[in-house]
């Protein structure tokens, strides 16, 4: 099932266990759930049962959260948004398009994020049963795509290009000095606890907004 796009995500909250404080908005930020066919058959699920991921999800597969983390994170909430209106996304259906090499600085993490939420995976990924169900080759790069993603189904054609929109998000304009005096080594233990907090809450605002405005998405015709 998708959230519900149109309401603001409120970032007050219990933090996920073992987190700082000011994680306390990754269990607010959207939540995702897929069938997995693949899943059923193998008694994981049960028929028609679904997986359940959070943000928090995204950030202990990545270990960190940060701008690029919570962006692959809401593009996939958008593009999956569309693909499957009014239904709930079939995990392993879905063929993915990251702008990038995977050496790239983000295209790797975007498309690691990407992964765990659709099942989709490059040359190295489930290869099926039978001729059924496979994740491999379902995920890719393309370098002239330049920081956009497209979601494709398999069963419907259907493709959408999203990408984070440019100056979504926020800044406070002490972070790069905190920053710099953090990874220096010459911030204070209150000086580096405020950058934390300053980094977190970017990218709390980020997973507040609504998706149909952080994140921009067009139909891509058949064929293209």
């Amino acid at each position: 099932m998708m959230p519900d796009r149109k309401r603001s995500v409120p970032i007050a909250g219990p933090a996920p266990e073992g987190a700082t404080r000011a994680m306390e908005f990754a269990l607010r930020a959207p939540v995702l759930e897929f069938r997995d066919p693949l899943a059923e058959f193998l008694g994981v699920l049960p028929p028609a049962g679904r997986f359940r991921y959070t943000y928090w999800d995204a950030v202990r597969l990545s270990g960190h959260s940060c701008p690029t983390v919570a962006g692959a994170y809401l593009m996939t909430v958008r593009a999956l948004g569309a693909l499957y209106p009014g239904e709930v996304p079939v995990r392993g259906e879905v063929e993915v398009v990251v702008g990038g090499e995977p050496g790239d600085g983000s295209a790797g993490p975007i498309s690691q994020v990407i992964a765990l939420l659709t099942g989709a995976a490059t040359d190295t990924g489930f290869r099926g049963l039978m001729g059924r169900w496979s994740r491999r080759g379902l995920l890719r790069f393309d370098g002239e795509l330049a920081g956009r993603v497209r979601f494709r189904r398999a069963d419907t054609g259907r493709t959408v290009e999203v990408m984070v929109e440019p100056g979504s998000l926020p800044h406070d304009p002490s972070l790069g000095d905190l920053f710099a005096r953090s990874m220096s080594g010459g911030a204070s233990e209150e000086e580096a606890r405020r950058f934390g907090e300053l980094w977190q809450e970017q990218v709390a605002a980020l997973l507040s907004s609504d998706p149909g405005r952080s994140v921009r998405l067009r139909e891509i015709e058949s064929g293209r």
